[in-house]
């Protein structure tokens, strides 16, 4: 059994934390898909696509870990997180560099190769855009 918490940590840095969405290339399969903020993004290169366009809108983001956990075969990995970084533009915001800060859980499925096939995110946005606009 793979260790699929540490396959989902070096995802986060080597894309989230390095802002490199050319990364999800050594980590997910070709028709992975996301479902985050109400939407569903499918494919490999829609997901980049969508991580470029999320880069864009939180300048100097970082995702922090707060914990993580996985079921006893590997194939689910749960995770809470804290994403911190500055607004530029984030949910149709002035990009006016206030402060985000903004938690989220995370549910993976991994294949048994350790490949990441989906991502279920709930994320905190409604708090955040409350503070950005208030």
């Amino acid at each position: 059994m793979s260790n699929s918490v540490d396959i989902v940590h070096a995802f986060w840095d080597q894309v989230w934390n390095a802002h490199d969405a050319e990364a999800v290339d050594r980590f997910v399969i070709d028709d992975f898909v996301i479902v985050t903020g109400g939407e569903t993004v499918t494919g490999r290169e829609n997901f980049k696509k969508w991580i470029d366009g999320f880069l864009a809108k939180i300048d100097d983001l970082h995702l922090e870990v707060l914990e993580s956990f996985q079921n006893a075969d590997g194939s689910r990995v749960a995770s809470r997180w804290l994403l911190t970084g500055k607004n530029n533009g984030f949910a149709g915001t002035t990009p006016d560099q206030q402060d985000i800060k903004m938690t989220g859980i995370a549910v993976w499925a991994v294949r048994e190769d350790g490949k990441l096939l989906s991502n279920h995110v709930e994320r905190a946005a409604l708090e955040q855009l409350h503070r950005l606009t208030s």
